[in-house]
């Protein structure tokens, strides 16, 4: 009874200490978050809370479990301070994780509110979340090695395998040939600038916007709210369209066809007019011009511009619908024509 008695005050009394060392980081971390209010780091640190109750936890009971004197704990103390150890490796890389990752976003939040590039911006945010994950992996990789390390029975299988390093390295070398490929395309995405997090690309006939983009994938956002994922080698070995590479400023066209006989300059001079009322369009240049031209009809381009690939998806639609209704009411003679006449005979009087 005294055994248990004691168990219970060494334990609850362990856990009260960590609760109190807890809430006292909380309250620093809160009350420098409040003096320091230009960056984000103690906010994020705060959500490393529950890590950080664990590692201390894991700490405190590998102490305080022997003062109890409980016989069934002494008797099974070897594998106590074991399952104990395992915890604490693996709190300690969960808490590692939280913090690095919360250094990193502060860091891109200041860099964000001092930058106003909006490219760069998504550039340092694509490799910034590829960092992360690269840190999150490797303590991830360095706990479970040190973790197989406190099993007795791995280290004589960790002599062994050393010695045939050599074979092992080729055969994984040739297994994991495509997985490495992805790996080395993430980070040449992340440093080389080819494609950011943001960027509006058109691959494989799809038009969408990156929306994650990871060590072995990316993930792209079509127009209907679809996910298109695709290795991030794809991009390293094929070619594709970045529409928001050198700035998100794009020009597009509308094709009309129409009559030989269509008004070309009160066309031009229509699209003139509605395009100082269009939303989309960003004034930096307009035109209408005939492109082409056959036995049946003419080919009217016209070219608007806008500040990004929504705009001028919007302004295209909205230049179409407009030159097409305009000639439908004003110049219906002007629309393309099937001719089933006969053509009349010059030769006769």
């Amino acid at each position: 009874m005294e055994s248990l008695v004691r168990l219970a005050i060494v334990l609850g009394g362990s856990v009260l200490v960590v609760l109190a060392v807890g809430r006292a980081a909380d309250l620093l971390a809160r009350h420098a978050d409040a003096r320091h209010p230009e960056t984000p780091l103690w906010g994020l640190l705060r959500r490393c809370r529950t890590p950080l109750y664990a590692v201390l936890l894991c700490a405190a009971f590998r102490w305080s479990y022997r003062v109890t004197e409980w016989p069934p704990l002494l008797d099974r103390a070897v594998t106590v301070d074991h399952i104990l150890l395992l915890c604490l490796i693996g709190g300690g890389a969960w808490l590692t994780v939280g913090v690095v990752s919360a250094v990193v976003e502060s860091a891109y939040a200041r860099y964000a509110g001092r930058t106003r590039d909006a490219a760069r911006l998504r550039r340092v945010r694509t490799q910034v979340t590829l960092l992360t994950r690269v840190v999150s992996v490797s303590v991830g990789v360095i706990a479970a090695a040190f973790a197989l390390v406190t099993f007795p029975a791995f280290r004589g299988l960790g002599t062994s395998l050393l010695a045939s390093a050599g074979i092992i390295g080729i055969v994984a070398g040739v297994a994991a040939q495509s997985t490495l490929g992805n790996l080395f395309a993430g980070f040449q995405i992340a440093f080389g600038d080819m494609v950011r997090i943001g960027d509006t690309v058109v691959v494989d006939g799809e038009w969408g916007t990156v929306e994650e983009v990871t060590l072995t994938f990316l993930t792209v956002r079509t127009w209907d709210e679809r996910r298109v994922t695709l290795p991030v080698s794809y991009f390293t070995s094929r070619p594709f369209e970045n529409w928001s590479r050198g700035g998100n400023e794009l020009t597009g066209t509308v094709f009309l066809h129409c009559d030989h006989s269509a008004p070309v300059d009160l066309m031009r001079a229509h699209l003139r007019r509605f395009l100082d009322g269009c939303s989309g369009w960003d004034r930096r240049a307009w035109d209408l011009a005939v492109t082409d031209t056959s036995p049946t009809g003419i080919t009217v381009r016209a070219l608007v511009t806008a500040k990004d690939a929504d705009d001028l998806w919007t302004t295209r639609c909205a230049v179409r619908e407009e030159l097409v209704g305009w000639l439908t009411r004003e110049h219906p003679g002007a629309l393309p024509r099937i001719v089933t006449a006969q053509a009349a005979d010059a030769s006769r009087p």
